[in-house]
């Protein structure tokens, strides 16, 4: 199981501490608090964490010193500073000694809330990128293909369609759009459009005000304006309810909307990146999915192959998950015999790349590769696969494989 991420909060103000703590404890972070600079630093050399916030008003040696300090000994750990001033001279100082973000007190819980979501995505995507290198490093014709056309979108801020069939890595490919893109320092925010109900999902994406409906005690940002500046990923966006694609479209058109309960409209600049695995032309026949919102969003279309159509990845992906989870449970990675290898080259693998995943991860766990075998030629007596969802390959993938 992957460990917390970890925070350290450096402020004088107890009551700041407390609540700081209780906030990011909340959503699953591990804690450290201190009370002054020293005691920060000496926190920050004992345990490195993921992301600091600063308070600059600090007795003894100040937030500015603190903060130029903590950069010699965590360079590339985000820092979020604090303060009560709105000097914009010391902001400038604040940023120009390593600060990545600045909120003035008192700020809005979702304001926070933000700035963990920059600092996180800015620390996550090198990691979930190379994941995406591994799968890429398989070098199938088709995903060579794939990544030709991530190359050549990435650093751009086209809308770009990922289609496939579930499990073939399409939040991967995601993330590697931004990770590629002059956006990769800003924020990567995923929503998952068919994990809520409609009315639930309107208030994720764009948030609401205070008031705008029962329980709504305070305003909430939402995930296009926590994503401003960086990449909002959509995934199974064909789930997205009919009378909430309007708004949708009304957002990628001209980048403006208003929170529920709200008035003023809202200016964002996201890079949008939707994934679907579903086949959408079938959805606009049946008048489940508008028409021009499938056209704004279907400006490049990157079609994600199955795993049964690449297959030479078959041993390639193997070995990696048999290292990855052998060296997070603290396992051998013991060679697999030829009668397991040969059963996940002949298997299908319907449920595609998350399936072989998951597979290698129960002969790791159960440190026995009989019961997979069995279950694989089971499967494969009793084969089950899903039906076609995307189109085939794109003009561009047909331009870059010299077919056109």
């Amino acid at each position: 199981m992957k460990p917390p991420l970890t925070l350290l909060v450096v402020d004088d103000d107890a009551g700041m501490r407390a609540w700081l703590a209780a906030f990011a404890a909340e959503q699953g972070w591990a804690v450290d608090c201190a009370g002054s600079g020293e005691q920060g630093l000496e926190l920050l050399r004992e345990r490195m964490p993921d992301l600091v916030t600063l308070d600059l008003s600090l007795p003894g040696i100040d937030g500015l010193a603190t903060l130029h300090q903590l950069r010699a000994l965590a360079p590339s750990v985000p820092v979020i500073v604090l303060s009560g001033v709105a000097d914009t001279r010391v902001i400038a100082l604040a940023m120009k000694h390593g600060a990545t973000d600045f909120l003035r007190k008192p700020f809005e819980p979702q304001e926070l809330e933000a700035a963990f979501a920059k600092a996180v995505g800015r620390r996550e995507v090198p990691e979930q990128a190379g994941s995406v290198g591994i799968v890429f490093a398989g070098r199938s014709r088709k995903m060579r293909l794939v990544e030709e056309m991530i190359d050549r979108v990435a650093d751009t801020d086209i809308t770009v369609l990922i289609r496939g069939e579930s499990g073939t890595g399409k939040e991967l490919v995601a993330r590697t759009l931004h990770a590629r893109s002059s956006r990769a320092r800003r924020a990567f925010v995923k929503v998952n459009c068919a994990a809520l109900p409609a009315e639930l999902l309107e208030s994720e994406l764009f948030g609401y005000e205070r008031g705008a409906f029962t329980g709504a005690s305070r305003r909430r940002l939402g995930k296009f304006e926590l994503s401003h500046g960086g990449t909002i990923f959509l995934d199974e966006i064909s789930e997205v309810h009919p009378g909430l694609q309007a708004k949708l479209l009304q957002v990628l058109q001209d980048g403006h909307f208003s929170r529920l309960g709200g008035e003023a409209d809202i200016s964002v600049d996201a890079r949008v990146i939707a994934a679907s695995n579903r086949n959408l032309e079938t959805a606009v026949r049946e008048c489940t999915f508008r028409a021009d919102l499938f056209y704004r969003l279907n400006v490049v279309t990157i079609q994600l192959p199955p795993l049964r159509e690449r297959k030479e990845e078959i041993p390639f992906l193997t070995d990696f998950f048999l290292e990855r989870y052998a060296r997070e449970y603290g396992r051998d990675p013991k060679p697999l015999p030829a009668e397991l290898r040969d059963a996940l080259s002949s298997y299908d693998w319907p449920g595609n790349i998350r399936e072989l995943e998951n597979l290698v991860k129960r002969v790791v766990v159960l440190d026995s590769v009989a019961p997979a075998i069995g279950e694989l030629r089971a499967r494969t007596a009793n084969p089950s696969r899903p039906e076609p969802t995307a189109l085939p390959i794109t003009d561009l993938q047909r331009f870059l494989a010299g077919e056109t």
